[in-house]
This record gives structure tokens, C-alpha cells and sequence, in this order.
């Protein structure tokens, strides 16, 4: 099976330092299932193509397969794997473009955080659900998208067309986001995998997600295929996508599960559960309400938004004729971008009496004059995100330097994480967090900070509160 990547960008052949892989070399690498090959077929300054060739031994094949592999005894001997796109391919670049799919670059870093112009190319991908299907996940990421039908047999047309397809994807993006949307897609078209389903799916697909999956149109239909179905795995995983990314603002998505995985190796089917009749509240929308719900019991209209991300809260706030000012501010562009879209504020006129006053790129460890002058200000799914030894920074600057008379801080309770399955033991809900506190760490974080600067702080458990575990995020309203 064949993977081409091709770009056009100034000084093509830097394409070797974001796959790290020389352009002059083949190289080559063991996997459990056959041998995959690195090569270069173009190598010019205006144009560069990296190939990813995945030579497929059957035997070694076969001893990967489980029982629980549909058609067991006869996908032994009949299958399409060792031509055919699939989690395999998957799999390999995983394995050979790990540090490109992370978006690590040392020598060429700002590269690596650059959209560039794309081809990939896959000659032959199983796509259950037909073209259409391929161009319902893609386009949405902003790839222009074929998928050309393989006929069953050229020669005679009248048998009509496989469910294989030809795919090309043009469009520039970051080369990381490219290989993490192929390696979940790929499997999500073919809609089946090599390998047995273990909770720790959830966590590859949260990690490679990042940025692009929550935000998608038919991110359900994604992660129901993705982790085949598994109701309790596809449940995991909508709550972390929904708790960890700024999500879009509908609540999440109903689990419809499509087939019901077979659950022992004997083959007998697992009883199908009762659908629920109405989609749970998701934990990111519970948080909204507690956080504009404290800002409320506050009478705190003037808020600043610190660490606003795409902007969710602030639309929250917007809609709310109770606050008179808002503004938010991000450290990263991309992020104020989604919140400048989101808010509107690039498509009208700006009117004096609109709450929303502006957001703007700014860093919480650095005293800045323009966080100040606010009632209160707000740190939703934030700190978790700041490396520890930079914490006391954020301290000063906010509570210290800006001190408006409400600061509001959530974060993870990192206690509730072994209530998310899929979830490793010690790991935590999102690759981006530096730490995840228990209930006593954050308490005790909090009093003394509110000790030190002259505020109270209150408790406040957002979501359901577990007896034993407490509720999955933790809030404290601090008030001078």
C-alpha cells in the first residue's frame, strides 16, 4: 500500500526536515506486520514528494489478527490488507512519522507551525460509504477533495465500481495536522481495524484530534468508527472532546451505535443497551453555566475572559444582558482568530453600545495594563495548561497586577479521571495539561493564594458530584 505526500512551497525539499527522513535516503522500518519504506520519487527545490510504501508479509499478518476479527478463519486467507489503505498504513505512520505528527521541528521550528501546500495521495482506500463519504470528513478540514471510484474490473464496466477509491487531497495546512487527520481517517473510512479495541484507543484519538476533531461537523460519526462502535469507549470519548477542546455549542452528541462489536471470542453477540431518549448535558456546557452563574451571584458585569480561546464563553456572555463589558484575551493568534469569527467581530461594524469590546493577544505571565479595569475576571480550563514552575507569575499578574475584585478559576479534578474509560491510570484528560490537581491540591492552591492577595475563595463542583471522587471539574470564585 502507497501513501505520497507532495508540496510546492518555497524550498520544497524542506519537506525532509518536518518528516525527518532525508531526501536522499530510503530508509526502511520493521513493523509487526512487514517492512515500511521511506523514499523520495521528486527531490526539487520547487517541488517534493515523500512516499511511504508498507510491504505487508501475510503471515506475520495473520498473527496480529484476533478472533474477534470479523471472518475470522476465512480473512486468514482472503483479505485486502496487504494493498489497501487502512489502520495498517495507520498504524506505520505512527510509527515512522511519530515526531512529524507531534509537530516537532529543532531546525526548522517555525516551519513546522506553518500551513504549507499539500498533495497526498492514496491510490487504493477501502471507503464504506462510497466518494461522498471521503469528501463528508475531509472538506470540512478545509482539503479540496477526489475520490475517484476503482472500477471492480476495468474490462468489464458492467460490474460497476469496488469500494475503493482513489484519493487525492490537496489544501495547505500544517504538515502535523495532515498526517493526524490521515492516521484517524483512514481507519474511519474503512471502518474496521487490525487490532483489538482497548480502552487506550480513546486516548490516540484525543491526542491526534487535537485541534481539528471536536470542532468537525460528524465528529460522533467519527469517533463511533474510530473505536468501533464501543458504546462506552465512543461515550468516553465525546465527554473528553467536549471537556478538553472549546467544542462547538451544541450539547453532545447522541451515541448512536451503528453494529454492535462482537464481545467474546466465542462470537456471541453483547446484547445492544437502550439507546438514551435525549443526549446527556455535556461537562464543557455545565461548566459555561456554572462560570456565568457565579459571575451573576458576583453582580460582576465588567469581565474579562483570560485564556478565552475560540471565544465560547465570551458568545455566552454576549448573549447575556446582564454583563455590559467583555473582552477576552489569548496567547495563541490561531485561537483569536476562531474567537474573532465566532464573535462576529470581523464582519460588522462596531457600535458603541457593544459589550464586546475586544479580544487581543496577551500572556498571563507577563503584567499587561490592559487586563486591568475589569469587575472580574475569568480563568475556565486554564492554569492546568501552564507549566508549574510559571504558575506563580500567573498569580501575581492576575490576583496581584490586574486584581479586579472577582476572579473565577476551573480546572480538572484530577480525581474523576478514573471515571473515563480509556483514560490510562496517571495520564491526563488532555495531552496539553502540565498537571491536574486532586480536590485537596487545588484547595489548598487556592487558599493560599486568596491568603496572599487579600481575597476569600469559595468551592463550587461543577458536574455530577461522584460520592467517592467528587465532581469532574473543580471551580473557586475568589472575591477581594
Amino acid at each position: 500500500m502507497l501513501l505520497t505526500i507532495t508540496t510546492t512551497m518555497s524550498q520544497a525539499t524542506d519537506l525532509g526536515f518536518l518528516l525527518h527522513k532525508h531526501p536522499d535516503r530510503v530508509q526502511r522500518f520493521e513493523q509487526s506486520y512487514g517492512t515500511a519504506h521511506v523514499f523520495y520519487p521528486d527531490a526539487e527545490e520547487g517541488r517534493c514528494t515523500a512516499a511511504l510504501l508498507l510491504d505487508v508479509d501475510p503471515v506475520q499478518l495473520v498473527r496480529t489478527r484476533g478472533r474477534g476479527t470479523p471472518d475470522f478463519s476465512l480473512g486468514q486467507y482472503v483479505n485486502d490488507r496487504p494493498y489497501a489503505a487502512s489502520s495498517l498504513l495507520a498504524s506505520a505512520m505512527a510509527n515512522v512519522f511519530r515526531t512529524a505528527m507531534r509537530g516537532r521541528c529543532d531546525l526548522r521550528p517555525e516551519l513546522a507551525e506553518t500551513p504549507v501546500p499539500l498533495e497526498i495521495v492514496l491510490p487504493a482506500l477501502p471507503c464504506r460509504g462510497g466518494p461522498g463519504q471521503a469528501e463528508r470528513f475531509f472538506a470540512p478540514l478545509g482539503w479540496d477533495v477526489s475520490a475517484v471510484p476503482v472500477p471492480l474490473d476495468p474490462d468489464f464496466p458492467e460490474w460497476g465500481d469496488s469500494r475503493y477509491v482513489t484519493l487525492t487531497l490537496t489544501g495547505t495546512l500544517r504538515l502535523a495536522d495532515a498526517l493526524n487527520q490521515l492516521y484517524v481517517l483512514l481507519p474511519v473510512l474503512d471502518d474496521a481495524k487490525h487490532y483489538w479495541m482497548a480502552p487506550d484507543e480513546v486516548d490516540k484519538l484525543i491526542r491526534a484530534g487535537e485541534g481539528w476533531l471536536a470542532a468537525h461537523p460528524d465528529r460522533g460519526a467519527i469517533t463511533r468508527r474510530y473505536l468501533a462502535n464501543r458504546r462506552s469507549l465512543v461515550q468516553s470519548a465525546l465527554g473528553r472532546l467536549a471537556d478538553a477542546e472549546d467544542a462547538s455549542d451544541e450539547e453532545l452528541d447522541p451515541v448512536e451505535v451503528e453494529e454492535e462489536e462482537a464481545a467474546a471470542e466465542d462470537g456471541r453477540a453483547e446484547a445492544p443497551e437502550e439507546a438514551p431518549e435525549e443526549a446527556p448535558v455535556s461537562l464543557a456546557e455545565l461548566r459555561l453555566r456554572s462560570v456565568v452563574q457565579a459571575l451573576h451571584d458576583e453582580d460582576a458585569r465588567r469581565v474579562i475572559d483570560l485564556g478565552c480561546g475560540s471565544g465560547k464563553l465570551m458568545a455566552r456572555l454576549a448573549k447575556d444582558e446582564f454583563f455590559s463589558e467583555i473582552s477576552g484575551s489569548d496567547v495563541s493568534y490561531r485561537a483569536l482568530g476562531h474567537a474573532t469569527r465566532r464573535l462576529r467581530l470581523d464582519k460588522q461594524p462596531r457600535r458603541e453600545n457593544d459589550r464586546v469590546q475586544d479580544v487581543f493577544q496577551g500572556a498571563l505571565t507577563y503584567a499587561d495594563d490592559r487586563f486591568r479595569g475589569y469587575e472580574a475576571a475569568v480563568l475556565m480550563e486554564v492554569i492546568e495548561h501552564v507549566d508549574p514552575p510559571r504558575l506563580g507569575a500567573v498569580e501575581r499578574v492576575v490576583f496581584g497586577h490586574a486584581a479586579p475584585r472577582v476572579v473565577v478559576v476551573t480546572t480538572p479534578n484530577a480525581e474523576h479521571n478514573v471515571r473515563y474509560e480509556g483514560l490510562a491510570p496517571g495520564a491526563m484528560r488532555h495531552p496539553d495539561h502540565r498537571f491536574e490537581w486532586t480536590r485537596p491540591e487545588f484547595r489548598a492552591w487556592a487558599d493560599r493564594v486568596a491568603a496572599e492577595h487579600g481575597y476569600r475563595v469559595r468551592h463550587v463542583p461543577v458536574g455530577d458530584e461522584d460520592p467517592e471522587v467528587g465532581a469532574p471539574t473543580q471551580m473557586g470564585v475568589f472575591t477581594r
